[in-house]
């Protein structure tokens, strides 16, 4: 019986993820990110673009120094700078690897680098022996792939891997191939280029005409060995091939896979952390799961169809092609209320795929006692709503102490915030606005002395019935930056002060980060004009501009 293939599973949510508009995440949040893709057993974890910020090397630097088990690795430009870059941020991992990437279409290395190709070819392999002097670990990716000479490509590819490439990764950058098309350009990339045995074969698929899964999948039957992909298939434009869409597919249709390939294929996720690792994501950048999304959304095990729910509830293999319980979602039917005690609370936790420090999980008990005093039944996405929002899990320059609103149809409305900053100074203003959530973000904005932008405000309920916790998620601007937060609550104005507050937050958080700016939040002066976080604040714009 032949040996099954291994997939590597190379995440790049931290990067190329980050990169869709709105999807940015502050340290605290991509290290809690990176810590669930090591539990899920990605094989390699894109920390992100070391040359790009600061902020971007501080966040792969910490990534590097604690998480374990996957591969780090951090991208680079083709030349000595950015390599450079990676490579200070990569040195306390245990295992780096340094992506180096270089265009190689006609019309990017005609307008984008205006080099010839006998310019890119010696500068790919100058830049791959330049980082293999560095780094054990080095890959190398064509930009613009599937959009390149075949001739050329197996050209360059021959000279990365010889200069010292361990990978070489075959990008449909703009998601221009169709499946048949790209998986034959795997197979002639294989039969083309002479020392191919040499590397390990990638590809990275994005979703512009809605093919990144497919041709992901068609590259893997063509002898691609690692494919490159991100959670919900958040990034750029469309997106990437989908993380959890591949893993499931890989393993649904193992049967058609093994006779495709010749072989049985495996890979190293764990698919029952699939769903909390993606309801994660989802939470930290703001970007909402569409219902009918495969594998995650909502809808993926629900059945409205009569017919459809007889049949699953005779055998459900009749409408699904997989259990809910292998991709993790929770099916536990046990009720929790305002009696049940602390063990079973802590139990329901591990259930829903959440690690937390004792601290944290002693905090969140409280808030779950509260809200079981507000609503009968407390449903597991209630639960997941409290992690997420009533106990932030990042520190806090403001937290909310209360607010009182006057509101109706015939008033303008009045909002008086009061805040408590990290040091225990109280800070309370009044403002007025276009209904009781502007009035407050009003408010908000004077007592941090600033008025970021509000890019997107959404109100969601996390779950059935008049007593349901609100949902609010809100982005705002600062400079070239966004932030996202997220607040919950039975009080759907509360909720939404609280999601903008957790946004203040994240710029504090950033602030810390990229500037030190923030040390001088828990030393107020006055409430006036220099009050907790607005130093802070105020840095933070300066340093983004």
């Amino acid at each position: 019986m032949n040996t099954p293939r291994t997939i590597r599973i190379f995440d790049t949510t931290l990067r190329d993820g980050e990169q869709a508009p709105g999807c940015s995440m502050n340290q605290v949040e991509k290290l809690e990110v990176a810590g669930a893709l090591a539990s899920l057993g990605v094989d390699v974890i894109e920390a992100g673009f070391a040359i790009a910020s600061p902020g971007d090397s501080a966040s792969i630097h910490e990534i590097a120094r604690t998480v374990r088990g996957p591969v780090i690795a951090s991208l680079s430009r083709a030349v000595e700078l950015d390599i450079d870059a990676s490579w200070d941020a990569l040195r306390g991992a245990e295992r780096p690897r340094i992506h180096v990437f270089i265009a190689t279409s006609p019309i990017h290395m005609k307008y984008k680098l205006r080099m010839k190709p006998d310019e890119v070819v010696a500068q790919a392999a100058a830049m791959v022996k330049y980082a293999r002097k560095r780094c054990p670990d080095v890959e190398f990716s064509a930009e613009d792939a599937s959009r390149s000479d075949l001739e050329f490509l197996c050209r360059i590819l021959t000279a990365v891997i010889e200069a010292g490439a361990s990978t070489v990764n075959v990008p449909d950058t703009v998601g221009y191939a169709m499946p048949g098309e790209f998986g034959s350009l795997i197979r002639s990339i294989r039969a083309g280029t002479p020392n191919i045995d040499g590397a390990v074969v990638s590809v990275h698929c994005h979703n512009d005409l809605g093919f990144a899964v497919a041709n992901s999948l068609a590259a893997i039957e063509a002898g691609a060995d690692q494919v490159e992909c991100t959670i919900n298939g958040i990034g750029e434009r469309a997106g990437n091939a989908a993380l959890e869409e591949i893993v499931m597919a890989m393993r649904t249709r193992a049967d058609y896979l093994r006779s495709a390939c010749g072989t049985g294929l495996r890979c190293n996720v764990d698919t029952t952390r699939i769903y909390p690792v993606s309801r994660l994501v989802s939470t930290v950048t703001g970007s909402r799961v569409q219902p009918n999304k495969a594998i995650v959304g909502e809808n993926a095990f629900a059945h409205e169809a009569g017919i459809h729910q007889h049949g699953v509830l005779t055998n459900r293999e009749t409408y699904e092609i997989m259990t809910p319980e292998s991709i993790g979602l929770p099916r536990n039917r046990m009720v929790l209320g305002k009696h049940s005690g602390r063990h079973a609370f802590d139990e329901r936790l591990k259930e829903l795929g959440f690690r937390l420090e004792a601290e944290r999980a002693a905090r969140l008990f409280e808030a779950f006692k509260i809200l079981a005093d507000k609503k009968k039944v407390i449903t597991n996405r209630d639960i997941e709503a409290l992690v997420r929002g009533a106990v932030p899990d990042r520190p806090a320059a403001w937290r909310l102490e209360r607010f009182i609103i006057n509101s109706g149809s015939t008033i303008t409305s009045t909002s008086a915030v009061c805040l408590v900053s990290a040091g225990g100074q109280t800070c309370e203003q009044v403002a007025i606005g276009d209904g009781p959530i502007d009035a407050s973000f009003n408010a908000i904005d004077k007592i941090v002395n600033a008025k970021p932008v509000l890019e997107d405000f959404s109100l969601d309920s996390v779950t059935d019935g008049k007593d349901a916790q609100g949902e609010a998620r809100v982005r705002i601007r600062l400079a070239d930056r966004t932030y996202n937060g997220h607040g919950v609550s039975t009080d759907i104005v509360e909720a939404s002060v609280r999601a903008y507050v957790d946004a203040i937050n994240a710029v504090l958080g950033d602030a810390a980060v990229v500037s030190g700016a923030a040390d001088d939040a828990s030393r107020p002066e006055d409430t006036a004009n220099k009050r907790d976080g607005t130093k802070a604040f105020a840095e933070t714009e300066r340093s983004n501009q």
